[in-house]
């Protein structure tokens, strides 16, 4: 009998000491991630920091150029000399550029400036809704007409060459490419 309460105690003791130790793992658990978001927290003061002074600097760049501006200004204002114009530059502007007349005005960036749209660059959806549609019309008529499957192919690749365009045009006035009607 006295072996069995000692063993008893003995395994009270153990599970007591065992739960102790699960306490200490869960306190250092959540001191671990205390510490891990006051650690993200001196990593976003340090971002603030940085903005600051991003902020700063470019305040201060402003206020250079403007005083730079100022004194190239009263610096002209107050030289007798007249200038003399070397060289001429033409530039073309409120003329859209063309491709059908071989490059004799070119695009250099100003009509975007000026709020006018630019072509986008790439076949568009309508372009490519009458390839893919053609193709798989043809292809389909093809398969469908037993008989004749020459007709069947050109009559397939009509239908699916104006339901892709029709389609991809849908998608390139969603997208803004070509205005809507």
């Amino acid at each position: 009998m006295k072996s069995i309460v000692l063993t008893g105690l003995l395994s009270v003791f153990m599970l007591t000491a065992c739960k102790k130790d699960d306490q200490v793992a869960e306190k250092s658990l959540d001191q671990q991630k205390i510490e891990f978001q006051m650690r993200q927290l001196e990593i976003e003061k340090q971002k603030l920091a940085i903005e600051k002074e991003k902020m700063a600097y470019e305040a201060q760049k402003k206020a250079d150029s403007t005083v730079e501006a100022q004194k190239t200004k009263t610096a002209a204002a107050n030289n007798s000399k007249p200038q003399v114009i070397r060289e001429t530059h033409t530039v073309y502007r409120d003329r859209p550029s063309q491709s059908s007349n071989n490059g004799t005005y070119a695009d250099n960036g100003t009509s975007a400036s000026q709020g006018t749209t630019t072509q986008k660059k790439g076949m568009s959806k309508a372009a490519k809704g009458t390839i893919i549609g053609t193709v798989g019309g043809a292809a389909a008529g093809a398969i469908i007409a037993k008989k004749n499957r020459g007709l069947g192919a050109v009559i397939g690749g009509v239908v699916g060459g104006a339901t892709g365009y029709t389609i991809g045009r849908a998608g390139d006035r969603k997208d803004g490419r070509v205005q809507p009607r």
